[in-house]
């Protein structure tokens, strides 16, 4: 048995040169793996009676339906203030990233100080959830939808500033050299030269954050930052399941055009 887990076996080649086959290591990933598990069990705590009580939340589940179609009047101004939240901040953070992604990128900007400041302030930005983002928003600007603007600005500016400064650096830099040495300014030879390389990936990247935004809005309300999930929260705490399921519904329906419509955009584009 040691040898056969141990000891490389040994192959002889139609040559009649004789090899050696590397010993298998998969028997020893899958026991970090269950060592991994079996830590993160007693850490955490996890209860596995509590598995037993998963017919619990089908029951609710099933509580929502039918929806409640008639309270679809209710819905449909929070969702489209959910959705000009989402558009609105998800277009300011992709314009605002631009200039700090060039600032970012060490190929257009070499100075390492600079690129270390823009970064971590993108490190810090993205190192809070939308949720509490908007948290701290209502404290600031009090409840409503601007609060909700501002937590999805700054997680849209993090995210897209990252990626985009991250492609940046990818690029092939000859075209930007060449118009440099006309006489180009940088600020100038980076849209001539290099934007357009990185365009493609820049639109569907702020296409994607859109999509996400609008999931991440749907419970912003939670926290008092407008939207749907005013409502939402609403109707789950008066037990008004039926309700809920058509919030969900409208949910899931907007998401699912949103995400259409960004795949054919970004499929035009690719």
């Amino acid at each position: 048995m040691y040898d056969k887990i141990f000891k490389p076996k040994k192959i002889e080649l139609l040559t009649g040169e004789v090899v050696e086959e590397k010993v298998s290591r998969t028997w020893i990933y899958w026991i970090i793996i269950i060592i991994i598990i079996g830590l993160s069990v007693l850490l955490t705590n996890f209860d596995f009676s509590a598995l037993s009580r998963s017919g619990l939340f089908l029951q609710k589940l099933a509580s929502m339906l039918p929806p409640n179609w008639s309270y679809f009047d209710k819905v449909l101004p929070p969702l489209l203030d959910t959705i000009k939240m989402s558009f609105f901040a998800s277009l300011l953070g992709a314009l605002l990233a631009v200039p700090f992604a060039i600032l970012a990128a060490n190929n257009i900007v070499k100075n390492r100080l600079v690129n270390g400041i823009i970064r971590f302030i993108f490190m810090l930005a993205r190192t809070l959830p939308t949720l509490v983002l908007a948290l701290i928003a209502t404290y600031i600007f009090g409840l409503g939808t601007f609060a909700g603007v501002v937590a999805i600005f700054i997680f849209t500016f993090s995210f897209i500033g990252k990626q985009l400064f991250e492609v940046i650096e990818t690029v092939d830099m000859g075209p930007f050299e060449a118009a440099e040495a006309l006489g180009v300014s940088p600020l100038k030879a980076f849209f001539i030269a290099v934007f357009p390389q990185v365009l493609p990936t820049y639109l569907s990247t702020a296409l994607y954050a859109f999509e996400g935004n609008v999931r991440y809005a749907a419970i912003l309300g939670y926290v008092g930052a407008g939207g749907i999930g005013n409502i939402l929260n609403d109707r789950v705490n008066f037990r008004d399941f039926a309700s809920v399921g058509m919030i969900l519904v409208s949910i899931l329906v907007t998401v699912m055009i949103i995400d259409s419509v960004s795949a054919l955009i970004r499929k035009k584009i690719a």
